[in-house]
């Protein structure tokens, strides 16, 4: 049995231009094309804005579950009265939800945050 080489192949330029990608073309190919560096890049984005969250609601967990701890472990704190109205009411009935909002407008901004560089890392690559 004799090996045959193969014959000779003539390689051309093709008639067309190439086609040049601007920046960022490749990243936004790869998530489009969910191909692994599409993969990796979706799956960084999803972990830190999990972490985010997490510490989010970590903080909020916190710091409502330390108010009826307080008024468990020190009692004078129920007799408070601050404009006619106990401590524990006023905290967690009027002072707890201009917390929540700021927190969820700090979160929402994080979040967004996280989105642009993410954006500018897929416009890099």
């Amino acid at each position: 049995m004799s090996r045959q080489e193969p014959g000779r192949v003539r390689v051309q330029r093709s008639a067309g231009r190439a086609e040049r990608l601007s920046p960022g073309a490749g990243g936004r190919r790869d998530l489009h094309e969910q191909t692994q560096l599409g993969d990796l890049m979706i799956r960084s984005l999803m972990r830190v804005q999990l972490h985010l969250a997490i510490r989010v609601c970590a903080v909020f967990g916190v710091l409502l579950g330390a108010l009826p701890l307080l008024f468990a472990f020190v009692p004078q704190a129920r007799r408070v009265h601050v404009a006619g109205l106990p401590l524990p009411w006023l905290l967690l009935g009027v002072l707890v939800y201009p917390g929540l909002v700021a927190g969820a407008v700090l979160y929402v901004r994080q979040a967004e945050r996280n989105e642009h560089e993410f954006e500018d890392l897929v416009d890099r690559s």
